[in-house]
């Protein structure tokens, strides 16, 4: 088992890594009606209601370790199939309407690859091999939340909706409000030893799924400039591990900060280039 430098490191990188992979992808069309800059406060409130309603309800954590184990999966290959880097928009139904048979085909790989992680991150269940199978199933389904959310939020608005969040989660730690509600909501599992998808855990160390959807979310905010994601994943990555640091000093820390701070400096450097020409 790694230490928790180790361990928190990776995550970290993993968090650099899931801002890097999405790919540039048109808006489904039949998400057209929910277009609204309202959309940005469902980054702020995944954090809120959810710990809310487990406050209220503590076996409410049990359900929504169920409601990952449902989704996650089908989302992650989604994500695999039509929305990371290296994907073919062919394999999705929303992107194949003018693809052969034998084209649209080839989206049962991505299926596999899912199922294969998902069988993995049950088997090898407290195994780093499990763990991080489990982990690449809540990022990759990140992916595809990031982009449903950012085909119907205007940019300006998600980027604030993306601070709004890095701010309340700083916020509720500070205040000692999260630390309680997401321990219940980490240890939560459903019946038979059923992966554990609605928070990431490797070797020593853990995140929550907002974690990795923050990452997501700027990954696929960013995609239109494939220079300024690039940038910005290279910030998360030495953002979040000189953040890291501060684990010295303290037991739990918001890692949505260091992914705001990036989307930050990246949008600000680029809307400088922009002005100076």
């Amino acid at each position: 088992m790694p230490s928790f430098a180790v361990s928190i490191s990776i995550l970290s990188l993993v968090q650099a890594a899931l801002v890097a992979l999405p790919a540039p992808r048109p808006s489904p069309a039949w998400l057209g009606w929910a277009r609204s800059p309202w959309w940005a406060l469902i980054p702020t409130l995944s954090i809120a209601v959810v710990i809310a309603v487990i406050e209220l309800d503590s076996d409410s954590a049990t359900w929504l370790s169920y409601l990952a184990l449902i989704t996650v999966p089908p989302l992650a290959a989604y994500a695999l199939g039509a929305l990371i880097h290296g994907s073919n928009t062919l394999t999705s139904p929303f992107f194949a309407n003018r693809a052969t048979k034998g084209e649209v085909s080839g989206g049962g790989v991505p299926v596999v690859v899912a199922a294969a992680l998902f069988g993995l991150a049950w088997v090898a269940r407290g195994s780093l091999t499990g763990e991080t199978a489990a982990m690449a199933l809540s990022g990759l389904a990140c992916i595809t939340l990031g982009w449903l959310l950012a085909s119907i939020v205007p940019a300006l608005w998600l980027r604030l909706g993306i601070y709004a969040m890095a701010a309340l989660d700083t916020w509720f730690v500070a205040s000692d409000l999260l630390q309680g509600p997401n321990a219940v909501l980490s240890t939560a599992s459903p019946v038979g030893d059923l992966p554990r998808l609605q928070a990431v855990h490797f070797g020593s160390a853990q995140m929550g799924f907002g974690d990795l959807f923050i990452a997501a979310l700027v990954g696929c905010l960013l995609t239109r400039d494939r220079r300024r994601q690039v940038q910005a994943a290279a910030l998360v990555a030495v953002l979040a591990l000189a953040f890291d640091l501060l684990f010295f000093a303290v037991d739990t820390l918001p890692a949505t900060v260091p992914v705001a701070v990036a989307l930050a400096l990246a949008t600000r450097k680029s809307s400088t280039k922009g002005r100076s020409r």
